[in-house]
């Protein structure tokens, strides 16, 4: 008898537990193609086909990507392509064989990743010229690990519309049970995902953050089946692995800092992991970002959980071997690291990638997260979150060896750097192949960042090349520390009245007491409430000459006011204190004399031009635009107007100064020590000389033309691919807006109100409220 299967015998079939008739003389055949209907790219590809008996037929995909199994036992077959890679491309053979979490590439995984997607945005096809081929009886968009064995490093499945057929399966001898596998016959969100799977798995599957375990494909027999395999490509953020600033790393890297405030996210999140896989479904969360939604194609934008603007990174689209790599969790394939048995040695994505060491018993409150690709590891360090223990940490500022290297560094951040160095090392030891280090950090993550680059810069078993990104870091060491470190590559953004990278002063070091030095800091400003511009100026004094410092090339982002509904920014270096340290003269004026040091920390740290995702993300978002419309139009990052404008109000600084320095000098309160008046009068000669330095660099700056390099880094010289990720960024409305931080402004028109959106300050001659109990 010879019984040729149909749908609606299938179920005939299934219902009475009765399987297709042991007899041959059966044919199937398959064609593996792209989402452009091509085959080409599978051609020459070893396949195994399975009958219901376990006959195993082997053979090679022709040159159209096509196959035949003749004269198999009546029923399916299950093709399977779990060749191992063969080839020698540096990157693949590289990842087989590194010596931790070698991977299971196949031959199949690797011609996946050489075709791309029909739709830039990687959603699946409604469509494919093969499936409308007369010849063909059955498509179905299939995925690299529904073919091969090993899916643990491999991403999770994407919606579909044509799944394959899984009924086909219950045709077949059932597989040999294994880690208590129990049978579940339910459909998924993806229309089909119903397999043999665990309790735990099919959860899984379920909230779709992994594939079923692969047992190949079924196919009917004696019908041609079209079988699209999607491509095996991943996204990933473009970051510049140059050691020049440039805009891109500038707005990326503000982005990734943000990102480090997230948990990593992995479920479960237990030691051990009892699970044979495990998933990262919490959004946002750096685990989610890595290894669940860019490795599936998708666009990511949200880093914070009161994030309402979207800012998307720019993406590039690259093979799935180049995404910034979460390491697979299989104990079946890794069991010397990852089985449950090893308790707290087991190792998991969440241990490898994640730091946090809030619950350990002498806790550092220090946090961050590390990943990587062939060309550079990323790591990021997340600042101050939780005002009690991070500002303990902030504030004790007693100055400490640097044992590493040379010199002292503040107490409380070299903590955090301690801590969080075995957990970078360990990865070192087994992912760092060569790769550039790019390093980030907000706050005081970035003074923590700051210490850890120059610890690992000095270790001699890496002597990695690393380049450092920091977002209103507060300083971190003395100058013998910072002059030794002078070789780390360090760009260090500070916004425009942020007051945190101004702290800690020179006489922090000289209590024990956070809370003495705090009340002493806001004393010191307290003391001298002279009105308006002066009052700026004299508190800023009390702040300037200390034995701390900041390590790194400063660049200030500048927002400039030029009237109601007209704004610019300018991200440049303008040298001089009266616009640099302005913001924390303001803060420590704005906390009323009160000693309470929480309530100071808490003003100081949760302050607008501090915050990364209202501040500092769309300050950078801006710079990135207003280089990108410098590049297109070959203009500077100055228009003539804005040159004029500052220049002006620059002058009219200087002027201030000057009548600020004749006033102490005949001011003979008694409060105005003879010697104090000297140092003063010293502090303001050098503040007027940084605002003719400051002058000379805004003109420079005018005078300079905008490279490719400037804006993209690394990236300037393939065009091309820029190009394509910049189309992927513009699909999105919110990178076209006219953006007013990055437009050409108008003239101004009043000097004063100039020096006051310069400084966030007081415009001088206007009114000012003094409120003397700020001073009681």
């Amino acid at each position: 008898m010879s019984i040729e299967p149909t749908d609606s015998g299938i179920a005939a079939f299934m219902q009475g537990n009765i399987h297709a008739c042991p007899r041959r003389g059966q044919a199937t055949s398959f064609q593996l193609v792209d989402e452009f209907g091509d085959g080409k790219p599978y051609a020459g590809l070893t396949y195994e086909a399975v009958d219901y008996e376990d006959i195993v037929y082997t053979g090679k995909l022709d040159s159209s990507g096509s196959g035949k199994v003749l004269d198999h036992y009546c029923g399916p077959v299950t093709l399977k392509l779990s060749q191992f890679y063969q080839g020698k491309e540096e990157i693949y053979a590289r990842l087989k064989e590194r010596p931790h979490y070698p991977l299971p590439i196949t031959e199949l995984q690797v011609r996946a990743e050489k075709t791309r997607f029909f739709h830039k945005t990687g959603t699946r096809t409604q469509a494919n010229p093969a499936k409308d081929l007369s010849e063909t009886d059955a498509y179905c968009q299939v995925e690299v690990s529904e073919l091969v064995k090993h899916i643990a490093h491999l991403p999770p499945l994407a919606a579909r519309r044509d799944a394959p057929k899984r009924a086909a399966h219950k045709l077949m001898r059932p597989a040999a049970k294994s880690r208590d596998f129990t049978v579940v016959d339910k459909t998924s969100a993806d229309g089909g995902l119903h397999t043999i799977l665990s309790a735990a798995e099919m959860a899984t599957v379920e909230l779709g953050f992994s594939p079923p375990p692969p047992k190949g494909v079924a196919l009917l027999p004696n019908k041609h089946h079209v079988l699209e395999v999607r491509p095996m490509r991943a996204l990933r953020p473009m970051l510049s692995t140059g050691d020049a600033f440039c805009a891109l790393n500038l707005y990326q890297l503000s982005v990734m800092a943000t990102l480090s405030y997230t948990d990593f996210g992995q479920e479960p999140n237990t030691q051990p992991v009892q699970t044979d896989t495990v998933s990262f479904p919490l959004q946002p969360s750096s685990g989610n970002w890595f290894g669940h939604a860019l490795p599936q194609f998708d666009e990511l934008w949200k880093v914070d959980d009161s994030q309402t603007q979207k800012y998307y990174p720019l993406y590039e689209d690259v093979p799935y071997s180049k995404r910034l790599e979460v390491v697979p969790f299989d104990p079946n394939l890794y069991p010397e690291v990852n089985d449950p048995a090893l308790g707290n040695q087991q190792e998991h994505p969440a241990r490898l990638h994640f730091f946090d060491d809030r619950k350990q018993v002498e806790s550092t409150d220090t946090q961050a997260f590390i990943c990587h690709h062939d060309e550079l590891i990323l790591i990021s360090v997340r600042g101050t979150s939780e005002i009690w223990p991070d500002g303990r940490r902030d504030g004790d500022a007693y100055q400490v060896p640097f044992a590493e290297g040379e010199g002292k560094v503040h107490r409380g951040f070299y903590g955090g750097a301690l801590a969080a160095y075995p957990f970078i090392v360990t990865y070192l030891e087994k992912f760092y192949s060569g790769q550039k280090l790019l390093i980030t950090g907000h706050s005081l993550g970035g003074a923590v960042a700051l210490i850890l680059s120059e610890m690992l810069r000095r270790n001699l078993e890496f002597s990695p090349q690393i380049v450092l990104y920091t977002y209103g870091a507060p300083r971190a060491g003395d100058t013998t520390f910072i002059e030794s470190a002078r070789s780390l590559v360090h760009h260090r953004i500070v916004n425009q009245n942020d007051p945190v990278p101004s702290v800690p002063a020179t006489w922090m070091n000289t209590f024990a007491k956070p809370k003495e030095m705090y009340a002493a800091n806001v004393g010191l400003v307290a003391l001298h409430p002279v009105g308006g511009f002066a009052f700026l100026i004299l508190g800023m004094i009390n702040l300037l000459g200390d034995d701390y410092g900041h390590h790194g090339d400063l660049r200030h982002f500048m927002p400039v006011t030029f009237g109601e509904g007209h704004k610019s920014s300018i991200l440049w270096k303008p040298g001089c204190s009266t616009i640099i340290d302005h913001g924390c003269a303001k803060a420590l004026r704005a906390t009323n004399g009160l000693p309470e040091r929480e309530s100071f920390l808490r003003q100081l740290f949760s302050a607008g031009h501090h915050s990364m995702v209202g501040s500092y993300i769309p300050g950078c978002w801006a710079s990135l635009r207003r280089w990108q419309e410098a590049l297109q139009l070959k203009r500077s990052l100055v228009t003539n107007r804005e040159f004029e404008w500052i220049s002006s109000a620059l002058e009219n600084i200087q002027q201030q100064l000057r009548a600020v320095k004749r006033d102490l000098q005949n001011n003979h309160r008694s409060y105005v020590r003879e010697q104090e008046r000297a140092h003063k009068t010293l502090m303001l000669n050098q503040e007027i000389d940084k605002i003719s330095m400051t002058k000379a660099r805004l003109t420079a700056l005018r005078s300079q033309r905008v490279t490719e390099t400037d804006v993209y880094g690394s990236y300037a010289d393939q065009p091309e691919w820029v190009e394509e990720s910049l189309l992927r960024w513009n699909a999105h409305p919110e990178n076209l807006v006219q953006e007013q931080l990055a437009m050409i402004p108008p003239a101004a028109e009043d000097h004063d109100a100039a020096i006051a959106a310069m400084t966030g300050g007081h415009a001088v001659g206007a009114p000012f409220q003094l409120d003397i109990d700020s001073i009681v």
